[in-house]
């Protein structure tokens, strides 16, 4: 596959930074506001963390009491046409069950912490290997679900505690027009309900040719308006000042998470540029830290490295080299070479031991021989000569 560089820039500042982040071993996609977007038909491979959330969003189903609830995996998906879904998911090892819930007028994540949400399928057989939805009803497979255009589900996969099996996931939408063009083009999604309240928009862009991009845009922060959206341009009306996280997606683009100030006296612009992977790529990423002096990631690297997981989780095709660099004066010492090799290593050993294949990485370790400012005066320099770089060969 065509290279592509994507540059991870490694800080190394204070534990104390992370101090009030979730708790360790909780990923993000095992909540449902951290679901794995799917954009398409497609095989993807995911894998369990032996655990369950921070929240318990099936605590209000009581028809969901005998589901092993405490190890999952939520995966979320938005219809760009009308068309029906079906998929199988198999688990390489123990049991799996499966219910998918249908989003109406309320958030769906909303939904499920009150016990509103619809579940539109559910399968709690125990003992199955496999799950899914096909027109060949089996104990394993139910009836596909049609999708009206712009309809979003969740699916939540769940297995036996403490198990980290791999999900394999078989995906399919079959869309009843052809021409649906997944991320070109534009898409506007307007949800203002007071034409003279002051709002927010969100534009998504392709950082070169400055086109919209149809993106999965998830929102976080906020109860008003967090949630998953699809689409080019957003619209909101802002009620009070908060502090969110946009988090963007799109197929062919390296993800894009950014924080914003919302302001709730004036209108409020916000344009996401996003990167195809394509070569020559450079892609910066804060919040992945080690310890100082050590391989060891500070906590709350980890809902970084769960993103560029689920970025190869989601484009099977990519291969990687991980490339590691530390800051240091001087020619390249024992100490330096070894850090960079370490820390390498270590986002290599996380993403293997998150369900992607070692075939697909290598990492390689530089120590400081390739900083980026080779006479670094400043704190901001010296930072971004610590940093690991990925190549997607």
């Amino acid at each position: 596959m065509t290279k592509v560089l994507l540059t991870i820039v490694v800080s190394l500042f204070s534990f104390l930074i992370f101090s009030q982040t979730k708790k360790a071993g909780n990923d993000p996609f095992s909540d449902c506001s951290g679901a794995v977007n799917i954009f398409k038909s497609g095989s993807y491979s995911l894998q369990f963390t032996g655990g369950s959330g921070l929240v318990d969003e099936l605590i209000n189903y009581p028809s969901l009491a005998d589901m092993n609830n405490k190890n999952i995996i939520w995966v979320s998906f938005i219809a760009d046409d009308d068309g029906i879904l079906s998929f199988n998911a198999n688990i390489d090892q123990g049991e799996i069950q499966m219910v998918l819930f249908i989003e109406g007028e309320t958030n769906v994540c909303n939904a499920l912490t009150s016990g509103s949400a619809e579940i539109k399928r559910i399968n709690k057989a125990k003992g199955l290997q496999y799950v899914g939805l096909d027109t060949n009803v089996t104990v394993n497979a139910l009836y596909p679900v049609n999708l009206n255009a712009g309809q979003k589900i969740l699916i939540a996969f769940t297995t036996i505690e403490k198990s980290k099996s791999n999900l394999n996931l078989d995906f399919k939408f079959k869309e009843k027009s052809t021409s649906s063009n997944l991320t070109s083009g534009s898409k506007i999604y307007d949800n203002r309900s007071d034409e003279f309240a002051p709002f927010l928009s969100i534009s998504i862009k392709d950082d070169k040719t400055n086109d919209p991009i149809i993106a999965n845009i998830t929102i976080e922060g906020t109860k008003e308006l967090a949630a998953l959206y699809r689409g080019s341009e957003l619209y909101f009306n802002v009620l009070r000042a908060s502090k969110v996280k946009i988090k963007c997606d799109a197929e062919g683009y390296f993800f894009v998470d950014q924080e914003v100030n919302l302001l709730a006296v004036s209108n409020q612009e916000v344009v996401v540029k996003m990167k195809r992977l394509a070569k020559g790529t450079s892609i910066q990423i804060e919040e992945i830290e080690f310890k100082a002096g050590t391989s060891e990631f500070v906590p709350g690297s980890e809902s970084r490295l769960n993103r560029l997981k689920d970025l190869l989780a989601l484009n099977s095709d990519l291969h990687i080299e991980i490339q590691g660099h530390v800051f240091a004066k001087g020619d390249n010492s024992t100490a330096s070479q070894h850090m960079s090799e370490a820390r390498a290593k270590r986002i290599m050993n996380y993403l293997i031991s998150n369900g992607i294949q070692k075939d697909r990485l290598v990492a390689v370790g530089y120590g400081n021989t390739k900083p980026i400012y080779p006479d670094a005066k400043l704190e901001s320099e010296e930072q971004a000569n610590r940093r690991v770089e990925i190549v997607v060969k």
